[in-house]
Formats: structure tokens, C-alpha cells, sequence
């Protein structure tokens, strides 16, 4: 195949001309000078294309583009797309040449398309205008009748305003206990004609320990292979991840992404940049230590065919392979049992507002390009980008599948997960609270309850519950020890403060009892009676958030995982 070099033809370069020889196997490569010309001269369409497809448009003829294949199947691809592909690209100067030309737009793509795009709703402010204007007059009010005011009525006035969140939590956990919902169950698509192309985003940070497991994993999903797209994506910093990753022999349908060191250096950042090369209708997200069902993709598949474009997003269950390890991993398991087995197939029935799981959560891809992918600045993307949805008018629902992970077994790294949540938690709901009447008129009054209660109903009153506790039974104390009488009313408020708080926690271990039902976990009565232990550190991992929050908003606190004894994979 004889190749010439042209100058323009129709305002494009056109790098080369195909002459009057015989097609032949064996494509030439791309060189060094026309790679750079290329990627110079694509238009916004054609850099899609070349990510998503590694088909590079090298030569623009009036009635015909000519492309470069960058991947590892030269022959099978130019045999199945309809492109017509005259040269090859071996696949580590393809990645080489997009980082150099395309890796700076795309990693200020990912750091900063949200908060460009959609300003108000992105987490690289940490208050708005109007909240800090707010947040000045409350406090100025509030030292105003301080000094007017005994400073009971302010404990009164900030134990309602906790009990009016914490009813929120009580309320939503009554719907679900009510509702006794479960995850849409549906046979998964078995023709593997009318499966789509479904990528799988795996980010990876410092998880050499875990690296084998997960490949296995992935090894095992149930799903057409040359419709099974895998992103392994790395951070450029994480120099002995590179190392093992490359030094494995991967499957043509696995490419590693390595993510330019940049700030913040977040999980939602590597997912944006990923997204940009994803090439699936579907996508989902895996973290390193997950072992999902092998058929969840083909479900997941059935599901999305089965509803409307409205359904969006569907998250399937998590649960641990290590419940029983220790006492820690035991609360933790009930309280991921009481969430994806009851509280969110509750709210997805009711078509409420869905703060997701971090992982296991199935996409439409069209839809999360359009609503801006992640939030970078958010250390609980998950939770925001599922009230996101619903606020753009899409749906996501909990469905019937299961991917199994590691329960934090060690109390630090549980703690610095936890204050990475509540953190997070709180970002999202200050988010989300810049314009509150415009957030109630798009959830509804309902979903807008479901906001409060799943966000900062959650962070305050984790936060606060040993102090509420604390008061309450210092005003009981010294009832008993015949401290001055209160008022009658003063009494009445801390009886049904005590009662409330009573209620309440009979209502998370009754839930949480029903959910280790569903599961048949039986016999951990221990686990339950034990619930307020487990909320009195989630306090400490509240204020530790906090904290963060103040001096280090974007950081995110890395979980170790491959620290159990059990066995890593799922009967």
C-alpha cells in the first residue's frame, strides 16, 4: 500500500492518499509527524469518536474519511465498522498522543466542566453568597437574644430543630418498613444480539493488594466480550499500581486509563476523565475490591430495555462477603442491609430522589454526559449525582443484583471512610439547599423530606445524637437529685425529647431486624442491642467530617482494602 502526503482538500489536512494497490493484511503505521496533525485538526465530534472508538481520522477526501485503528484487533475492527480504516496506531502511541494533545482539555473537562457548566450545583464553592449571608444573620441574631434570652431556650430551640431532622429519619424509615419493597426484579437478556456495548469504569488507587481479585471479577461477568468495555483507570502518581498493571497480560477488552496528576485528586475526577473514552450505552462503576453477580450486566441490560429513557440510573445491591468477621463489620453489614434492602427500594418505588451507592450503580450514558457526568469537588459524588438526576426529571431505581465488598474490619479506616460520608453529605446538602424552593419544586414535598433526612438529617444528627443524649439525662439527673424544678413546659419538652429519641431508636433496630431477616442473618441480637455503640463512633467520624470540611474540603480519605482474613469471593 503506497502511501502520499497532500496539503488541504476542503479545508481539512489531508495526511495521506491511498494508491492503486491491492489491499493487503498488514496495515502501515501512523508516523510520528502525522499522528500530531491529526489530533491537531479534530473537531469536537471526531475526538468523541477517536476516544470512545481508538479510530483515528487521518485523511479527509471529498466523499470519504480514512482512520488509523488504535486498539489491539485490526483485522476483526476493520472487517465490523463501517469506517474505513487504511492504517494502524500501535496502542501505546495512541495513549502517548492523547496525553500530550488532548490530556490537558480533557483533564480541565473533568476538574472543572460542572462547576463551568452548572455552577450552582457543583461543590468547588462550599457555601454560595446567599448561604454565607444567611449563615452571618443567623449568627447575629443569635447573639442578639443571647443576651435577652435564657440559654435553655436555646437548647430547647436546637433539640426541636434536631428532632424535626431526626423525625425525618424515624419517618423514612416507618416507609420503609411499611412498604416492604424489593429491588424490580428481571430476567437478564440472554440474546447476546440485542445486548449493547456496556462499559465498566474500575477507578484504582493504591489497591495492589486487591488487583488480582478484581480481575478476576471482571474475568467472570457473563457478557459478550467484544460488547464489554473495561476501563481500568490509574492515577499518573500511583507509580507501583502502573507497575502491576502493566507487567499483567490483559484482555484485548480491558484498557488502562491513566489520569494526569492534577487537583483534586478525587474518585469522581478519574470517572470524568474516563467517561470521555467509554464507548458503551450502558455504563457502571466497579470499586477495586467488588466482586459483582456475573450476570448483573445482562440484568441490568433487561431492566434498562424494560423503562423509559426516564429510568436513568439503577443501583444494585451491596453487601459484604466478610458480615460476620468482627463486631464492626456486623453493624456495618446490618446497616447496608437496612439501607439497600429496605430504605432504597422504598424510595424507588415511590419514585423519590435516590442518594446512590458508590459503586454498582448502572447508567444510561447519554444521560450522565448530559447532566455533566460527576461533581470532582464532591467526596460523596454518589449520593449528589442520584439527587441530580431526580432533579433533571430522571429516575433511578434499585434493582435485583448484588455485588459483594469488603467490610472496613479495622476501626481508623472505618472512621476516615465514615468522615469522608458525612463530609460529603454535607457538601451535597449545602448544594442542593443554594435555591430550596427550586429544589422542593423539582423533587417535589416529598423528595424534597427525602434530601433533608438522607443528607443533613443524617450528618447532624450522628453528630449531635451523644450530646443530645448527654443533656437529656443531665436534666433527668438532676430532677432526681432535687435540682430546681422547671417549668412545666420546660418538663413536657424533655419528656418528649426522651420519648422521641426512645421511638426513634426502636424504629432503626426494628428496620434493622427486618432487614437482617430479609438477609437470613439470624441470631445477631447482640449486633442490634449494640446499634448505639456503633452511633456513638459514627459521631466521632462526623466531627472528624467536620473538620475536613473546614480545612480540607476535596480531600479524599482512602480506604484500605484486602485487609480481612475471610475468603474474597461470593458462593
Amino acid at each position: 500500500m503506497g502511501i502520499h502526503h497532500k496539503e488541504l482538500v476542503a479545508n481539512k489536512p489531508v495526511l495521506w492518499e491511498l494508491a492503486e494497490e491491492p489491499e493487503v493484511v498488514a496495515l502501515p503505521e501512523v508516523p510520528a509527524s502525522v499522528l500530531r496533525r491529526a489530533f491537531q485538526h479534530l473537531s469536537p465530534s471526531e475526538r468523541d469518536g477517536a476516544l470512545r472508538q481508538r479510530l483515528l481520522p487521518v485523511a479527509w477526501l471529498p466523499n470519504i474519511t480514512l482512520y488509523a485503528d488504535g486498539g489491539n484487533e485490526n483485522k476483526i475492527r476493520s472487517r465490523t465498522t463501517r469506517r474505513k480504516i487504511v492504517a494502524r496506531i500501535s496502542p501505546k502511541a495512541f495513549e502517548a498522543a492523547v496525553r500530550r494533545w488532548l490530556g490537558p482539555s480533557l483533564t480541565e473537562q473533568a476538574c472543572n466542566g460542572l462547576k463551568k457548566s452548572l455552577p450552582i450545583l457543583s461543590a468547588s464553592r462550599r457555601f454560595s453568597y446567599l448561604q454565607q449571608i444567611w449563615a452571618f444573620m443567623i449568627l447575629i441574631g443569635s447573639v442578639m437574644l443571647g443576651r435577652l434570652v435564657p440559654i435553655t431556650y436555646f437548647l430547647d430551640a436546637g433539640c426541636l430543630i434536631l428532632t424535626v431532622l431526626f423525625g425525618c429519619m424515624v419517618w423514612l424509615r416507618l416507609l420503609a418498613i411499611g412498604e416492604r419493597a424489593a429491588p424490580y426484579h428481571a430476567k437478564p437478556e440472554t440474546d447476546d444480539e440485542a445486548l449493547p456495548v456496556y462499559s465498566v469504569l474500575v477507578p484504582l488507587f493504591r489497591e495492589t493488594r486487591v488487583l488480582g481479585q478484581l480481575i478476576g471479577a471482571l474475568h467472570r461477568l457473563n457478557y459478550p466480550p467484544a460488547k464489554l468495555d473495561i476501563k481500568l483507570i490509574l492515577e499518573e502518581s500511583d507509580t507501583p499500581m502502573l507497575k502491576k498493571v502493566s507487567a499483567m497480560r490483559l484482555p484485548s477488552n480491558m484498557e488502562v486509563i491513566v489520569v494526569p496528576a492534577s487537583q483534586p485528586q478525587t474518585k469522581p475526577k478519574a470517572l470524568n476523565y474516563a467517561l470521555s473514552f467509554a464507548r458503551g450505552e450502558l455504563l457502571t462503576i466497579y470499586d477495586a475490591e467488588d466482586i459483582p453477580e456475573p450476570m448483573q450486566l445482562r440484568i441490568a441490560a433487561a431492566t434498562f430495555a424494560h423503562f423509559p429513557k426516564k429510568v436513568a440510573c439503577l443501583q444494585a445491591e451491596l453487601a459484604f462477603y466478610n458480615p460476620n468477621e468482627n463486631w464492626l463489620t456486623r453493624q456495618f453489614t446490618l446497616e447496608y442491609a437496612t439501607l439497600f434492602t429496605l430504605v432504597l427500594p422504598a424510595l424507588s418505588k415511590n419514585h423519590l430522589p435516590l442518594p446512590l451507592g458508590g459503586t454498582s450503580n448502572h447508567f444510561r450514558v447519554d444521560v450522565l454526559r448530559r447532566i455533566g457526568g460527576w461533581d470532582p469537588h464532591n467526596v460523596t459524588e454518589d449520593a449528589d449525582i442520584g439527587i441530580r438526576l431526580a432533579r433533571q426529571g430522571f429516575r433511578a431505581m434499585s434493582f435485583d443484583s448484588i455485588t459483594y465488598e469488603e467490610a472496613n474490619t479495622q476501626l481508623r479506616n472505618w472512621l476516615e471512610q465514615r468522615a469522608r460520608w458525612m463530609k460529603g453529605f454535607l457538601q451535597s446538602w449545602l448544594v442542593h439547599m443554594r435555591r430550596p424552593v427550586l429544589l422542593m419544586h423539582e423533587v417535589g414535598f416529598t423528595g424534597f423530606l427525602v434530601v433533608q433526612a438522607m443528607l443533613i438529617g443524617v450528618v447532624l444528627s450522628t453528630a449531635l445524637y451523644p450530646i443530645f443524649m448527654g443533656l437529656t439525662a443531665w436534666h433527668f439527673i438532676r430532677l432526681i437529685l432535687g435540682a430546681p424544678q422547671p417549668s412545666p413546659i420546660h418538663i413536657a419538652l424533655q419528656g418528649g425529647y426522651l420519648g422521641f429519641l426512645i421511638l426513634g431508636a426502636c424504629v432503626m433496630m426494628l428496620s434493622g431486624m427486618m432487614a437482617l431477616s430479609r438477609k437470613r442473618y439470624f441470631g445477631w441480637w447482640g449486633t442490634l442491642v449494640t446499634m448505639p455503640i456503633y452511633w456513638m463512633l459514627a459521631s466521632v467520624a462526623a466531627w472528624m467530617g467536620f473538620w475536613q470540611f473546614i480545612h480540607a474540603p476535596f480531600k479524599w480519605n482512602k480506604t484500605r482494602h484486602g485487609l480481612t482474613r475471610f475468603r474474597r469471593s461470593p458462593q
